[in-house]
């Protein structure tokens, strides 16, 4: 009878896929699905502190800030993200909220907001003030951005706004570059969630950018809509680098007053709190400063957790 494995075959196989299964079964044990929402809880004691991720990131990308004792830390993806189940994107601010709502329980909450992901703080914030006691804003949107940034800066916003459609597929080198740049990114995170996590980056990608389709035309209107924000302690983050991508479409001139703009509105996103707070981040990036400057980013949360108690 013919043998359909060569000599030793098996063995070989079972020493590749276990500790591949070990690592699944890892990274599925640490998630709960909550109405079809990924969620990763961990910690107790303290406030509630749900994460909500910029565009093009998930709840496992911030990991590394649920070491922060004396919280009961909340990462989850939205839906249509991550491992959450896909819905259509992208949505509006308040379904955002609405969905949170349902996840995170009664609360109180510290909001911790990066990007994107703190606009959707704020608008959470608007809809259900009694349930939010503290803002962690990490390199924010707002609605009235573009009043603080020079003229040119809006036809720079435009070219890097790349159209979905014309974008091709990653070839086969740079998937392997982009995933070797995830792993270099997470490699802090343990083996198993790091090879799911940077392996979903790479194969998801164009979700980002489907999720963030709305955000100027719709999602900043609703929160110039949509009321104050509770007046609650508050400490903006900026990243003193913004974003790398900006030095191809800009002068260098053009970017350095751009990043002041920002500095400047974030400033007065932390000062219309009573116990508001702006700290920048020196040589952090918009997309990555907590990976790149963690302890300054748990230290903040540490801060903002104190001041409550």
């Amino acid at each position: 009878m013919h043998d359909p494995q060569p000599y030793g075959m098996k063995e070989k196989l079972d020493r590749v896929h276990s500790p591949m299964f070990a690592h699944l079964i890892m990274f599925a044990a640490m998630r709960t699905m909550v109405d079809g929402v990924a969620t990763y809880p961990s910690g107790t004691g303290g406030p509630s502190v749900p994460y909500l991720p910029g565009a093009g990131l998930v709840g496992l990308d911030f990991l590394n800030l649920t070491e922060t004792p004396g919280a009961a830390h909340l990462l989850y993806d939205r839906g249509g993200t991550g491992w959450s189940d896909p819905v259509p994107l992208p949505r509006s601010a308040a379904s955002v909220a609405r969905e949170l709502d349902r996840v995170a329980g009664p609360g109180p909450h510290v909001l911790v907001g990066h990007s994107m992901g703190a606009v959707y703080a704020r608008r959470f914030a608007q809809i259900y003030m009694d349930k939010v006691a503290g803002m962690l804003l990490l390199d924010p949107g707002h609605e009235d951005l573009f009043d603080y940034l020079p003229p040119e800066a809006a036809a720079l916003n435009d070219q890097m706004k790349p159209d979905p459609t014309e974008i091709p597929d990653l070839s086969p080198e740079q998937h392997n570059a982009a995933l070797a740049a995830w792993r270099r990114m997470l490699a802090a995170w343990p083996d198993g969630i790091r090879e799911e996590l940077a392996a979903h980056h790479v194969e998801h990608w164009r979700t980002g950018l489907a999720e963030s389709a709305n955000l100027e035309s719709e999602v900043y209107g609703e929160l110039r809509r949509g009321g104050p924000v509770p007046d609650i302690p508050t400490i903006v983050l900026s990243a003193g680098a913004g974003n790398p991508a900006w030095s191809s479409f800009g002068s260098p001139d053009l970017v350095r007053r751009a990043l002041d703009g920002i500095r400047e509105l974030h400033a007065g996103m932390a000062k219309a709190a009573t116990r508001g707070e702006h700290r920048v981040l020196e040589g952090a990036t918009h997309q990555f400063l907590h990976l790149e400057r963690p302890d300054e980013v748990r230290g903040a949360l540490r801060d903002l957790l104190a001041a409550l108690q």
